[in-house]
């Protein structure tokens, strides 16, 4: 299974707490197949900075460690490009949260599938069907 994809901040989450196996059992599965090429986005960083500095979540280790547990781990760091805040994932997902609308952009122009378990993702043509 060669798949190229873009884990949304509940799966970055779970990787950074270890414990996709637990929580997402599909997910670390593909995460494991041979070819399998995983993303995380800045914008999930920068999420998950926000809600920890307001006390929303702990990401289970330092913020400042945050990306180089990811790399360490495999995954490849998405940065944020011009053509990622510009572009309209269509269809128009029913969420208004920003992360979640600049991480399917971020599909969308970079030819990636999202991971997530969103309800209000989950079904939209550029996420990922186990």
């Amino acid at each position: 299974m060669s798949v190229r994809c873009l884990l949304d901040t509940h799966v970055v989450l779970s990787v950074l707490r270890n414990d996709v196996e637990q929580r997402f059992p599909l997910v670390a599965r593909l995460l494991l197949a041979e070819g399998a090429m995983a993303f995380a986005s800045v914008a999930s960083l920068w999420e998950i900075a926000i809600k920890s500095r307001l006390g929303k979540l702990d990401p289970g280790m330092e913020l400042k460690d945050l990306a180089g547990f990811l790399l360490a781990s495999g995954f490849r760091i998405l940065p944020i490009d011009v053509l990622n805040v510009v572009d309209v994932a269509e269809p128009v997902p029913a969420t208004n949260d920003p992360f979640d609308r600049l991480l399917l952009a971020q599909c969308h122009v970079e030819g990636l599938q999202l991971v997530t378990a969103d309800r209000m993702l989950v079904d939209h043509p550029l996420s990922w069907k186990p």
